[in-house]
């Protein structure tokens, strides 16, 4: 069979920073029957001038005005002619086989989509990733997959991890322009409930770019959590309308909980609809994620005062900085 077409999908929007060594992830893959859809989100920096540097028969730049990433990856998916498709973030990196090993997979596996590895790196630093092993990693069907990536409390659902059959896209529809923060969860959910099996690329690796502060996860103002909440929402009753099985109640009450302590003390309506969605399943599980000099604060008070704690803990060391900045 000759190598299907690939189409790859990059939402960009005010990432001069990284543009270009995203495009090159691509550029330099081994597999190459790919296109590459670059969909300016009307950048305000010279994002758009990068990508047009590289615009090609392969590489298609297109524009449209501030409308948000996901109504930028459904434009480009609009215009993809590939078998296959992968979403890809124009701040982080792939490994050079992670299309061919995707491919592969997939050829040999029809009607099922293809996850990878990833792991983090710094402050812009490819030399300090390291690998954050998961328990999913490895070939599952779509609920035992989700109700072990959610167990904890959260998800890594990021774009670029999947290599998807357009079939299955145009089956379950394109991402909700309605969602910011955490729009992945939400439609990669739909994805892998759709999908008959998810199939591991041990050879495939994200490299998932942490700590710069630009992306729409970094985000904790009100649009974006209530965002948030509508993702969480709409994918747990995505999964809950698929198995209401004891692990299945257990992970979305532990995925609400870990939001409740997101938020506190802020957005009381969004915690409060939270709250009412758990009485429905299993009392959460979950270790509340603290600092160590905040540990013994939750086994004594309980998280929500170490919660305030370190709200307050955190709006000083911001105060200080500014001290020091007005004083230099």
């Amino acid at each position: 069979m000759d190598k299907p077409l690939v189409s790859i999908i990059i939402p960009l929007y005010n990432a001069a920073q990284y543009i270009e060594k995203a495009i090159l992830c691509i550029v330099n893959q081994t597999y190459q029957n790919w296109e590459l859809i670059i969909v300016d989100d009307g950048s305000t920096d010279n994002s758009l001038a990068i990508a047009k540097k590289y615009e090609s028969e392969k590489i298609i730049v297109l524009q449209q005005e501030n409308k948000g990433q996901c109504a930028a990856n459904n434009h480009g998916f609009s215009k993809s002619k590939g078998l296959y498709i992968k979403f890809f973030d124009a701040d982080d990196m792939l490994s050079l086989n992670m299309i061919a090993a995707q491919v592969e997979l997939l050829l040999q596996n029809p009607g099922c989509i293809a996850s990878a590895k990833w792991g983090r790196f710094y402050n812009n630093d490819i030399s300090i990733f390291k690998l954050n092993p998961e328990a999913c990693w490895q070939d599952m069907n779509p609920i035992d997959w989700i109700c072990t990536s959610w167990i904890n409390g959260a998800a890594m659902m990021q774009c670029a991890l999947w290599l998807i059959p357009k079939s299955i896209i145009e089956k379950t529809g394109g991402w909700n322009e309605k969602l910011s923060l955490i729009n992945d969860l939400e439609f990669f959910t739909r994805i892998v409930l759709a999908a008959e099996r998810i199939i591991f690329s041990s050879e495939s690796i994200l490299y998932y770019r942490s700590g710069h502060g630009h992306t729409l996860s970094a985000r904790k103002d009100r649009m974006a959590q209530q965002s948030a909440f509508m993702a969480i929402d709409l994918s747990t009753d995505y999964l809950l309308a698929k198995t209401r099985r004891e692990d299945a109640l257990q992970c979305c009450a532990n995925f609400l909980q870990l939001f409740i302590y997101d938020n506190y003390p802020f957005n009381s309506d969004l915690i409060k609809r939270a709250k009412h969605k758990i009485k429905g399943l299993l009392k959460p599980n979950i270790k509340i994620p603290l600092p160590g000099s905040l540990k013994l604060v939750n086994e004594l008070f309980g998280w929500k005062v170490a919660k305030l704690m370190m709200n307050y803990k955190r709006k000083a060391t911001i105060f200080l900085k500014g001290q020091n900045k007005n004083i230099a």
